[in-house]
């Protein structure tokens, strides 16, 4: 069982790492909101700390707890189950070394549901994990979209030629204050999703 034990550690890393990656796509239609006047002599580019807005965004941060939620259950589940298949085997182990079936058949047979517990086992644990993923996958899509809509909204303008993304100073080492405007997204994707009827 340690097998399945490390399986959903993994699936458990890769889908927190997979939350923090974000991957912007094209949005639907964005709304025009008016754009702060960019100041004289600046560059007409600006960035976003896509770790600060995983941080401050509530939407962020609720999808990631519900994800944990998810994957803590999961593991659970699985956890329960294999325990309860490991009691059968040593169980099933110990009948056979004390000769306590009646018959060769009765021991096959005994086997035989045993291993069919273990394959439904693993066939359970691939599929919470191809839910855990998708799950995933919807949240970040999810969350990218909301993120992509409101910079063209920000930019509907034209304030800025570019706007970059940056995680943990990987791209962006040294900036002007002004070129930052993360604070400020987090705020507006703040304010709009606390505006949002909840489902």
């Amino acid at each position: 069982m340690n097998k399945i034990q490390i399986a959903i550690d993994v699936v458990l890393v890769a889908a927190l790492a997979a939350l923090f990656v974000i991957v912007l796509k094209p949005a639907d239609k964005p709304q025009a909101v008016a754009a702060p006047v960019q100041q004289e002599g600046a560059l007409p580019v600006a960035f976003i700390n896509l770790d600060s807005i995983l941080q401050g965004y509530t939407f962020a941060l609720e999808a990631q707890d519900k994800l944990m939620t998810r994957q803590e259950n999961a593991r659970l589940e699985l956890n329960q189950k294999a325990r309860t298949l490991q009691n059968e085997m040593a169980d099933f182990q110990r009948k056979l070394e004390n000769n306590a079936f009646l018959s060769r058949q009765r021991a096959e047979s005994e086997q035989q549901r045993i291993l069919k517990k273990q394959q439904d086992l693993e066939n359970r644990e691939a599929q919470l994990t191809q839910e855990i993923l998708l799950e995933n996958q919807q949240l970040q899509a999810q969350l990218a979209d909301t993120i992509l809509s409101y910079l063209k909204e920000l930019n509907a303008e034209g304030r800025y030629q570019m706007i970059f993304s940056n995680n943990a100073k990987d791209n962006i080492l040294l900036s002007a204050e002004g070129y930052d405007i993360t604070a400020e997204v987090v705020s507006a994707l703040n304010a709009r999703y606390t505006a949002k009827p909840k489902k």
